[in-house]
């Protein structure tokens, strides 16, 4: 058997959809297939790795200058830009909803096609840096995952319909967060959720990003400031 090509590290993009709901907060997450090579079963928040073409994308809306600038530390700037769009590909094609701006383009690649029918630019102006992640060693697939806090009136349109979403993810919900660690969740997720709550109703970027860099998370653990 070989071994998984461990060497290979994915830059990739995750949205945190949250919304008040009738018992506090609560937060959009789906359920992985049970054959996906990457954490199958488990439930997850919209996201995935950046594709070639996100760099092409040109975005209508850009978060604050203080989240820009944390998103190019210890990466390349121009990577920045393709790490948001790749956020908005993501929850569209996952889920469906539209994070954008009413307004025709023209989709620089497939992928992008059907997000461009819908009548909206994609936009990154809602989007809050939270948290920065490397999947440990060893592993089927390796990410550098972003993951963004996105409120839900962000979306255009109905934040529950998820009709025009793709197949990627199974029971997606909205989930209060008081009842979300009874669910099956990766273990990098429960990391993230800790330090989100807090996060959650506030106005501007958090005081640092924490960045866990590897397998080891009491150690591997800096902050982006």
């Amino acid at each position: 058997m070989t071994p998984p090509d461990d060497t290979v590290i994915r830059d990739a993009a995750t949205v945190i959809l949250w919304q008040h709901g009738p018992s506090g907060p609560e937060v959009l997450m789906g359920q992985r297939g049970s054959s996906a090579a990457f954490m199958p079963d488990k439930f997850v928040f919209p996201g995935g790795a950046i594709d070639a073409g996100d760099v092409a994308v040109s975005l209508r809306g850009l978060p604050d200058p203080t989240c820009l600038r944390r998103l190019a530390i210890e990466s390349d700037a121009a990577l920045v830009p393709a790490l948001l769009a790749g956020a908005i590909r993501e929850v569209w094609e996952e889920t469906g909803l539209i994070l954008g701006r009413p307004g025709n383009w023209t989709a620089p690649t497939p992928d992008w096609e059907s997000f461009a029918a819908t009548g909206h630019a994609p936009s990154a102006e809602n989007f809050t840096y939270v948290f920065r992640a490397i999947t440990p060693p060893g592993r089927t697939r390796r990410f550098d995952a972003r993951f963004f806090l996105v409120p839900a009136g962000a979306v255009r349109g109905d934040a529950s319909d998820f009709s025009r979403a793709c197949d990627e993810l199974r029971h997606l919900q909205w989930i209060p967060l008081t009842e979300v660690r009874r669910f099956d969740l990766p273990f990098i997720t429960t990391v993230v959720l800790a330090e989100l709550a807090p996060l959650i109703g506030r106005s501007g970027q958090p005081a640092s990003v924490p960045f866990c860099r590897n397998d080891d998370v009491i150690s591997g653990i800096t902050r982006l400031g």
